[in-house]
C-alpha cells in the first residue's frame, strides 16, 4: 500500500502546472472558444490538475486511461510533420502561421502531460475504477460533440474554432466520413476508443502501478470484468 509521505505530490509541481493553466484557460478560451475544452486531451489537463492538489489517484488514472496512447501519437505525428512526413495530420495546426507562435507553444503540454500522470499514477496508485470512469466520460463527450457541436466541413465565423471534435464524424475535419452512416459510425468510434486504447491502457496500467490505497481495501471484493 502507498503510504501518506510516499503519496505527497511536491509543491513547485503543483504551482508550476497551476501557472501554466492558468494561462492557457483564457488562452484558448478566447483564440479557440469553449467548445475546445471538450477535446479529451483538454479535460484529461484539467483532470491531472484536481489529481495534483486533492492527491487523489482516481482523477489522474482516468486521464491516463483516456489519453497516454493518443498523446503518444500526438508526439509522433509532430515529430513527423517537423521532419516533412504526414503520417495522420493531428498536429497540423502546429504548423499554422495563422496562429501565433505562443498559442502553438501553449500546445506542447500535449508532449508532457503523458508523463505527468504517469508520475501522477506512479506516487498515488491507479485506481481500477479509472477504465468505466474515464469510458463513460468519453463517450459522454463524444455525444455531446455529435448532437451539439459543429461537425466536421462547417464553416466557422474564425476558422480557429474547432469542428469535428473528438473526431465524431471522421478524421478529416475538413468533411465528414463517407465509409458509413454517421450514427453507425459514432457508435463504432466509441467502441474502438474502448477496446482499442482505453482497454489496454487499463490493463497496462494496472500492471505497472500498485493499486490506489483506497483499493487496497476493497481487493477483496468481487472485481467486475476487464478490472
Amino acid at each position: 500500500m502507498t503510504t501518506a509521505s510516499a503519496s505527497r505530490l511536491p509543491l513547485w509541481l503543483k504551482l508550476a502546472v497551476t501557472a501554466f493553466i492558468a494561462v492557457l484557460l483564457p488562452v484558448y478560451y478566447v483564440n479557440y472558444g469553449p467548445t475546445n475544452f471538450l477535446y479529451f486531451c483538454d479535460v484529461a489537463l484539467l483532470l491531472s490538475l484536481i489529481s495534483l492538489w486533492t492527491e487523489r489517484a482516481l482523477p489522474a488514472s482516468m486521464a491516463a486511461v483516456g489519453i497516454l496512447l493518443p498523446q503518444a501519437l500526438w508526439c509522433l505525428d509532430f515529430l513527423g510533420e517537423l521532419f516533412g512526413v504526414h503520417l495522420v495530420g493531428l498536429t497540423a495546426y502546429m504548423f499554422d502561421p495563422n496562429r501565433s507562435l505562443f498559442l502553438r507553444g501553449l500546445s506542447f503540454f500535449h508532449g508532457w502531460l503523458p508523463f505527468l500522470l504517469v508520475f501522477l499514477v506512479k506516487r498515488l496508485g491507479y485506481d481500477r475504477r479509472a477504465l468505466w470512469s474515464w469510458t463513460a466520460l468519453g463517450w459522454g463527450l463524444c455525444l455531446v460533440a455529435y448532437f451539439l457541436l459543429p461537425p466536421a466541413g462547417a464553416i466557422m465565423p474564425d476558422p480557429k474554432i474547432p469542428v469535428n471534435i473528438n473526431y465524431v464524424f471522421g478524421f478529416d475535419d475538413a468533411k465528414a466520413q463517407t465509409w458509413l452512416p454517421d450514427p453507425l459510425y459514432l457508435l463504432g468510434w466509441m467502441a474502438t476508443l474502448l477496446v482499442v486504447i482505453y482497454l489496454p491502457t487499463h490493463l497496462l496500467l494496472r500492471k505497472l502501478f500498485a493499486p490506489a490505497p483506497a483499493n487496497v481495501v476493497l481487493a477483496a471484493a468481487p472485481a467486475p470484468a476487464f478490472n
